[in-house]
């Protein structure tokens, strides 16, 4: 018999490091998507933008997923396919959302593209910039309900 024992303490997520809180999120989020019916693939690099897959058990569904720390939007996923996913730290939800989708809407309705970094707002195909909340805007919010998990 073994007489090893663990010491098991959670940690707080405000004392990890970035890399550590990555890996934080991902452990959590892939608990939660298991409960969707997904599977997920850690990546090891940002391949095509992403830093997992997602996979259905239908065996259909494939996504390709850019994890973050808060709600965010940037150019550089723009035309990959990319669903972004990030946990509110307000209320703990977690959201998976259609980076495009989003981009449009926020272009159209919260105005990011009168801030500083954007460029060619006014052309959906050349637009670029990026912007991220530490809290979800009142109209985001209503947006996103159809994306929390």
């Amino acid at each position: 018999m073994n007489d090893i024992t663990l010491n098991l303490k959670k940690v707080s997520y405000n004392d990890l490091n970035s890399r550590q809180k990555e890996n934080y999120n991902y452990a959590h989020v892939t608990a939660v998507l298991a409960d969707y019916g997904f599977t997920t693939m850690r990546l090891t690099d940002d391949w095509q933008g992403a830093d997992f897959i997602a996979q259905h058990i239908d065996g259909e569904q494939f996504i390709k997923v850019q994890l973050k720390s808060r709600l965010w939007v940037n150019t550089k996923y723009k035309d990959k396919n990319i669903w972004i996913c990030f946990r509110a730290l307000t209320s703990g939800v977690w959201y998976l959302y259609p980076h495009d989708e989003f981009l449009h809407w926020c272009i159209a309705n919260l105005g990011i593209g009168s801030t500083a970094g954007w460029a060619n707002v006014e052309d959906p195909e050349s637009v670029s910039g990026a912007y991220s909340w530490p809290s979800i805007p009142a109209k985001a919010q209503a947006w996103l309900a159809a994306y929390a998990l």
